[in-house]
């Protein structure tokens, strides 16, 4: 899945801006870095339902992504690490963590999308039980919510709010936060300044997908989003909620 034109027009190119916001005065950041990530392949991506809060783990794919993950943040120095506390973001977060032994602090803000009566149903099986729905979700994301689930407008708020107040407690420092890629799509939305319908611009993270952002002074700029350099130069790979 490529980004749309106007989404890619907004980010930097990724490669060497690592250093990009260190200060002469002995590299300490400037301002508060965090960097995304969404969970290595699970047992329901391998298996092609939809999730959402259902507390699946990782699948042996993703367990074998771990450790290029882990390398990738070897030498980043990473004060704070976040996660979600659902099973999966939660064996990423500790990849992320091999080489810091850092405590995981868990926020219910990371979570994916609860989806009602979507959890754990086979994505072949969505346009034909919930046809309307299917098609919200396919061309107005915007409006979609599940029958008894989450709206994408209620995700919006509660990742936006959740990433915001962590980057504010964490003032200077740089930290990683793990969560899920419905939920990680919302909150690039709102650190693009994008209104939420134009959530269709932005592509879905992939496992182990690393984006980097950096708060500064009140604003909010995406360095890179969706960058699998530790798994594959070529950055292509299979993606699903």
């Amino acid at each position: 899945m490529q980004a749309a034109p106007l989404f890619r027009e907004r980010l930097l190119f990724w490669c060497g801006i690592e250093n990009l916001h260190q200060n002469r005065n002995g590299g300490k950041p400037e301002m508060t870095i965090v960097y995304l990530v969404r969970h290595a392949k699970s047992v329901g991506n391998t298996e092609r339902i939809f999730q959402g809060r259902t507390n699946l783990g990782l699948s042996a794919e993703g367990q074998a992504q771990l450790p290029q993950l882990a390398e990738r943040f070897r030498h980043i120095p990473l004060e704070a690490i976040y996660s979600s506390p659902l099973l999966r973001a939660m064996q990423t977060a500790e990849a992320v963590n091999h080489y810091h032994r850092l405590p995981i602090e868990t926020e219910e803000g990371l979570c994916e999308i609860y989806a009602g009566e979507w959890e754990r149903k086979l994505f072949a099986d969505l346009p034909i039980l919930y046809p309307e729905h299917w098609r919200l979700w396919c061309e107005d994301e915007s409006h979609f919510c599940a029958p008894g689930g989450e709206s994408i407008v209620q995700v919006h708020s509660r990742i936006s709010h959740a990433i915001d107040r962590i980057a504010a407690q964490n003032d200077g420092k740089t930290i990683a936060v793990v969560s899920h890629g419905c939920a990680l799509r919302c909150y690039l939305c709102h650190a693009l300044g994008l209104p939420l319908e134009r959530i269709g611009e932005i592509p879905l993270s992939q496992n182990t997908a690393v984006s980097r952002v950096v708060y500064d002074g009140g604003t909010i700029q995406v360095d890179y989003y969706d960058d699998l350099s530790h798994l594959d130069p070529t950055g292509k790979q299979e993606v699903s909620v």
